[in-house]
C-alpha cells in the first residue's frame, strides 16, 4: 500500500496555480499563485512527505490603505498513512514583501520585509487529483528585525488546479 501511495504522488502533474482569500483582525487577503513540486519526495513510516515551491502575489484591503504582498516559500506536505482519499497536511516557512509597510488603526508593521509562516489541511479531488482545496492559517512578521513587530494572523481558504 505504501508503495502504490508512493507511486500515485509521482504519477501527478508537477505545477499548479491558486487563488486564496482569507480574512485577519484587521484585513482582508486576495491572493494569487503558482506552486512547482520538489523533485524529493520520500515515503516514512507514518506517511508521504513531499515539498514544493510557491510564490505569490497578494492584495492586503484594511480600514486604512491597501498593501501589496510578494512572497516565496518552500512547503512541505504530509499525507498521513491510510489517507488515501486526498488529505494533506502542509506547513512551510518564507519570505514576503509588503509594501507600502502594513498599517492599520491597531497594527503598523515596523519593515517591508517580513516572513510567513503557515500550516494546512486539504483535499485533493477530481479525476486525476487536479483540484485542492485548503484551509490556511497564515502568519507574518519580521521575526523581530526592527520594533514594533506585532505580526498578523489569517486565515485563509485556498483553490489549487494543478497541471
Amino acid at each position: 500500500m505504501a508503495a502504490a501511495a508512493t507511486q500515485a504522488f509521482a504519477a501527478e502533474p508537477r505545477s499548479a496555480w491558486y487563488v486564496q482569500g482569507g480574512v485577519a483582525e484587521d484585513a482582508q487577503s486576495l491572493t494569487v499563485g503558482m506552486s512547482r513540486d520538489w523533485e524529493w519526495e520520500k515515503q516514512y513510516r507514518y506517511g508521504h512527505v513531499s515539498g514544493q515551491w510557491q510564490g505569490e502575489v497578494a492584495r492586503w484591503h484594511s480600514d486604512s490603505r491597501t498593501s501589496t504582498q510578494l512572497g516565496v516559500t518552500p512547503a512541505l506536505r504530509w499525507r498521513p498513512n491510510g489517507w488515501d482519499n486526498g488529505w494533506f497536511v502542509e506547513g512551510g516557512i518564507g519570505v514576503n514583501v509588503i509594501f507600502p509597510k502594513y498599517d492599520t488603526r491597531k497594527k503598523e508593521f515596523s519593515t517591508t520585509f517580513n516572513f510567513g509562516d503557515h500550516i494546512a489541511i486539504g483535499k485533493r479531488f477530481g479525476a486525476d487529483q487536479q483540484h485542492e482545496w485548503s484551509l490556511r492559517f497564515q502568519h507574518f512578521s519580521n521575526g523581530r528585525i526592527k520594533n514594533p513587530n506585532p505580526g498578523e494572523n489569517f486565515l485563509q481558504f485556498r483553490y489549487t488546479q494543478r497541471f
